[in-house]
């Protein structure tokens, strides 16, 4: 008998032996098997392995196999798993589009593997060149860590609008920003030249010795992270370095007040890549809002990747030039007879929005007087078959679903009030900051509507709401662009 996975000296279980015959054994014709029946071959070996030594049994038969393939186990959002054979070159963005194709997802863009440690409350979006097998070597045996496929509408939203994530002030008043440049050209200077600007600001950070917080000048540069021993004093005799770029990774921090005893809730944390995650490790920062906590892990981002995030702006500037957006929605007047204008006065097309809402109110209320209106023909429950609504979440999931995915002005969801007895509730992402707007029943000539403006604007259901502030704003901040979305692997 042959043991597979048992290392010597160990006792022997029955379910890891394979019976094989005195003659010589087999020949595998390794040049000769795809990577189909390798993996076929591998089930049908594991069936027999106990889970003890499963890992190590299906190593080293694919390594008998000289095929470089293994397997992950990535989560969904729902909580639900799902095993993976990857390539040991694969990398995030292959390994997403992979899933996009098994979950059969209609939206194939804006997926993301998250880096998730439950435990310590961190996570991050690996960027879509990493190598998933590498990351996944760096984490410890004995530790929860797990991959989460999910929507992440803002991995490259600082291409879109820099001013967002870089503010002025926060960008070192260096030799270029005394030539008057805006964040938005110190940007393109960094993604064409490799010309880092200097990012600084106050940051709180968690002193290892106590559970005290302390108040903190941090400067970024490309050589590295340092913080100020005397105020926001730039002196190099002041100066203290923390860290290297190359050797580390950026996190999010979640639940940081519990976690970690953190002053406000825009925490994150920076650690050595190369080891596995300990606490000791960990130096955690906290910001005093959103946009600048942003502002930080972005920049973290871009400096320490700066070549790759070159070539990646090349594919956003070329994929935004071929896809609809939504400045090539303009508002247009067809009262003439010459077949239409643009209209390129703001308060006109502002103007012509309020009265395509007035329209539309005259249209629904003309149509739900006639005597043959069937109100059935579209179930009143059709939104819980939607991927935007989310039943009865609590409004901290929600925020909390809303800042994984992204926090990109338009993110949205629909989801069941706690307060409110038959009433919705829609939470939209708009600068950073999620906002959250009642949707209340009502009646009207003897039919149920729903509207969050007290009657003035009705609709028959959500999915008509939704449909309705896709492409006109009403009384939100900014028309609703993206779901929110959970898919169950």
């Amino acid at each position: 008998c042959i043991a597979v996975g048992i290392e010597p000296g160990s006792p022997t279980p029955k379910a890891c032996v394979i019976s094989t015959t005195p003659s010589p054994p087999p020949r595998y014709e390794t040049c000769g098997l795809k990577l189909e029946r390798i993996c076929t071959s591998v089930k049908a070996y594991s069936i027999q392995l106990d889970c003890v030594c499963v890992g190590s049994a299906v190593d080293r038969f694919l390594d008998s196999q000289t095929t470089h393939v293994d397997l992950i186990k990535v989560y969904g959002e729902d909580s639900h798993s799902r095993s993976v054979w990857v390539s040991r070159a694969a990398t995030a963005r292959e390994v997403c589009h992979m899933l996009v194709q098994t979950a059969h997802c209609s939206d194939q863009e804006n997926w993301a593997l998250l880096e998730l440690h439950p435990t310590l409350g961190l996570e991050r979006c690996l960027e879509d060149h990493e190598v998933v097998l590498e990351v996944q070597a760096t984490w410890s045996l004995k530790g929860d860590t797990r991959f989460v496929f999910c929507k992440n509408y803002a991995k490259y939203e600082f291409f879109r609008k820099p001013m967002l994530f870089f503010p002025e002030c926060m960008i070192s008043d260096s030799a270029d920003v005394s030539k008057g440049m805006t964040s938005s050209e110190l940007i393109k200077n960094l993604l064409k030249s490799g010309t880092c600007p200097e990012i600084q600001g106050f940051l709180q950070v968690k002193e290892s010795s106590r559970k005290a917080w302390k108040k903190v000048y941090f400067f970024l540069r490309r050589s590295g992270l340092y913080c100020s021993t005397k105020g926001s004093s730039k002196e190099p005799r002041h100066l203290q370095y923390v860290a290297d770029l190359d050797d580390l990774n950026v996190y999010t921090v979640v639940n940081s007040r519990k976690l970690y005893g953190a002053p406000a809730d825009f925490t994150f944390c920076i650690k050595p890549f190369r080891n596995p995650i300990r606490t000791q490790d960990l130096k955690i920062l906290c910001a005093e809002n959103e946009q600048i906590r942003t502002c930080w892990t972005s920049a973290f981002r871009l400096f320490k990747r700066r070549l790759t995030f070159l070539l990646l702006h090349t594919l956003f500037v070329s994929l935004c030039e071929q896809s609809k957006s939504e400045a090539s929605l303009v508002a247009m007047d067809f009262s003439g007879k010459a077949g239409g204008r643009v209209i390129e006065n703001p308060t006109e097309a502002q103007s012509a929005e309020r009265e395509e809402g007035q329209a539309w109110r005259r249209r629904e209320a003309l149509r739900c007087s006639l005597p043959n209106v069937n109100s059935g023909a579209r179930p009143s429950s059709i939104h819980k078959t939607q991927p935007w609504f989310h039943g009865g979440v609590s409004r901290k999931e929600t925020q909390r679903l809303i800042e994984k995915q992204g926090l990109v002005d338009g993110m949205f969801l629909i989801r069941e009030s706690q307060q409110h007895a038959q009433c919705f509730v829609l939470s939209l992402c708009y600068k950073l900051k999620t906002k959250h707007y009642l949707v209340i029943p009502c009646e009207d000539g003897g039919r149920k509507y729903f509207t969050m403006d007290d009657g003035l604007t009705l609709f028959i259901d959500l999915l008509q709401l939704v449909e309705f502030h896709q492409i006109n704003k009403g009384i939100l901040p900014v028309c609703l662009k993206h779901p929110c979305v959970c898919v169950a692997l």
